[in-house]
């Protein structure tokens, strides 16, 4: 995904790109609303259904804008399906671990784990991809295992919800940086490797009386909309990244997490403690480091 500088682009291209940022990261916000409608359905069967019908949003989307020769080419190479096959796997955890977060009120963690994930990012870039950290990233990757530490050492258990959504996005985020997939044809391939799985769990519970499609009707019109719910937010933010530069794009990327920690503490009164204020006021200086840090490097780069 490339994204240009400001200069390249005039100012109403700039404000477009803005609103389409805040599309996104407001509807990713606020997204655990819409989980929550789901009531006591299972978190595997949403996902089952978020995968079937993203799939085919996505497909229609990119047969309408006649982009199945990419799709095809994509399907003809066998180390891309091998790797958007792993990504697959790892998006799809991560899309499940988050239902299950939202949908056992668990949403104050969840927000923990994006707050947390630029730093996984920063932290894998240096082990993996040999990206050298400057002093404000190592400084930032520091303050937030302590905030976690903080949280372990008080309550005595591991965060594995936050853990978990920032590390298998991270990893994913990480194998399809390496690999030259379209993003939208990419999304629309994993989508697309791991249906036979969702369609043989949406078989089964069906054949075994324990699934809510059709059953329920307004299960069943949010199974559908699951799909929509999923795509337009990618399809906003891929329009961003198309008009925004990388840096002014990751400020955007806080907007997310923190209306998620508002929806927990305050529509769905989770617990906010004083432990709680401590780890996230960690993982916030953190943040705040690493996007000063990030920032100057980049206003040195436009000097250079």
């Amino acid at each position: 995904m490339s994204c240009n500088s400001d200069s390249t682009h005039p100012a109403s291209n700039r404000s477009i790109g803005v609103l389409y940022a805040l599309l996104a990261y407001g509807a990713w916000g606020f997204l655990p609303i819409y989980w929550k409608l789901f009531g006591q359905v299972p978190a595997v069967e949403v996902l089952t259904h978020r995968i079937l019908w993203s799939m085919v949003f996505l497909s229609g989307l990119l047969l309408f804008q006649r982009r199945g020769a990419e799709l095809q080419q994509i399907l003809r190479t066998p180390r891309h399906l091998g790797v958007l096959f792993t990504t697959a796997v790892l998006l799809s955890l991560n899309w499940g671990l988050y239902i299950y977060g939202v949908n056992t009120d668990r949403v104050v963690e969840t927000s923990l784990g994006y707050f947390i994930n630029p730093l996984v990012n920063v932290l894998l870039g240096f082990l993996f991809l040999k990206e050298r950290l400057n002093r404000g990233q190592t400084i930032a990757v520091a303050l937030a295992v302590l905030g976690v530490a903080n949280f372990i050492w008080y309550f005595g258990q591991v965060p594995w919800i936050a853990l978990g959504l920032a590390f298998t996005f991270a990893v994913y985020g990480l194998l399809r940086k390496t690999t030259a997939v379209a993003p939208m044809v990419g999304l629309a391939v994993e989508t697309l490797s791991v249906t036979p799985i969702a369609l043989i769990l949406v078989g089964y519970w069906a054949s075994t009386g324990e699934g809510h499609l059709v059953a329920d009707g307004w299960i069943t019109l949010l199974f559908i909309g699951a799909g929509i719910m999923t795509s337009f937010p990618l399809l906003w933010f891929n329009n961003a990244a198309k008009r925004l530069p990388l840096s002014t794009l990751g400020f955007f990327q806080y907007l997310a997490p923190s209306f998620q920690l508002m929806l927990g503490v305050f529509l769905y009164h989770e617990p906010f403690t004083q432990i709680h204020a401590v780890t996230f006021g960690f993982i916030w200086t953190a943040l705040a480091v690493y996007s000063y840090s990030s920032w100057m490097k980049y206003r040195s780069q436009l000097v250079q």
